[in-house]
């Protein structure tokens, strides 16, 4: 229906999708294939054999509902710059989930990713009070981003309500993930309607 990409987060738990629903999705997948998830061991091998466009690292821990922060990618430089070294070796592009944080970004593009996400949840929680004060830290970071070489991906509580403004202020966004709201939306309007009505709020 226009969706430019998948993106499947494969939990220890497996209360998203399993391992082998994965490899099966792979195989007919005509765009692109976005794997996101913790680099855990088995999380690499997976990521591995699959060889998806994109893998996304986030640092959730196994017994985490949701993602609630992005990476502290100083803290973690060195152990992120392994895992990013082994993906792109295997032509994966990498893309690392961060804060709204200029140092943050930085730290990215030292560990060797080719895109950051941002962590859009605080954005969705302040849009409705101010969203101008909202998407300021956005705005900044993915000036900075784009200054530095690094692509700019986003995602966590987008939604129809709040993308289109996200977008407007954010000319240099590359990618957005949008899982729940996109799925409560289809349970009203359809798959392919709530898919066009994604894609022209990033259009706007």
């Amino acid at each position: 229906y226009g969706a430019q990409g998948i993106t499947v987060h494969p939990r220890p738990d497996a209360r998203h999708i399993r391992h082998e629903d994965v490899k099966e999705l792979s195989c007919q997948l005509h765009t692109e294939l976005n794997i996101e998830g913790f680099p855990s061991d088995d999380f690499l091998d997976l990521v591995l054999s699959v060889r998806p466009t994109q893998a996304t690292l986030v640092p959730d821990r196994p017994e985490q509902l949701t993602s609630n922060a992005g990476w502290d990618t100083r803290r973690h430089r060195e152990f992120l710059t392994g895992v990013v070294r082994k993906l792109r070796e295997n032509d994966i592009r990498v893309s690392i989930f961060i804060d709204p944080n200029t140092e943050m970004a930085d730290g990215a593009l030292r560990a060797g990713a080719d895109r950051i996400e941002l962590y859009t949840e605080p954005y969705a929680s302040g849009f409705c009070t101010d969203r101008h004060c909202a998407v300021a830290p956005y705005v900044e970071c993915a000036r900075y981003c784009r200054r530095i070489g690094l692509g700019i991906n986003a995602g966590h509580d987008l939604s129809l309500e709040n993308l289109r403004y996200f977008s407007m202020c954010i000319p240099e966004l590359d990618e957005v993930s949008i899982g729940h709201a996109l799925i409560c939306d289809a349970l009203q309007m359809g798959l392919k309607d709530t898919i066009r009505h994604y894609l022209a709020c990033l259009s706007a």
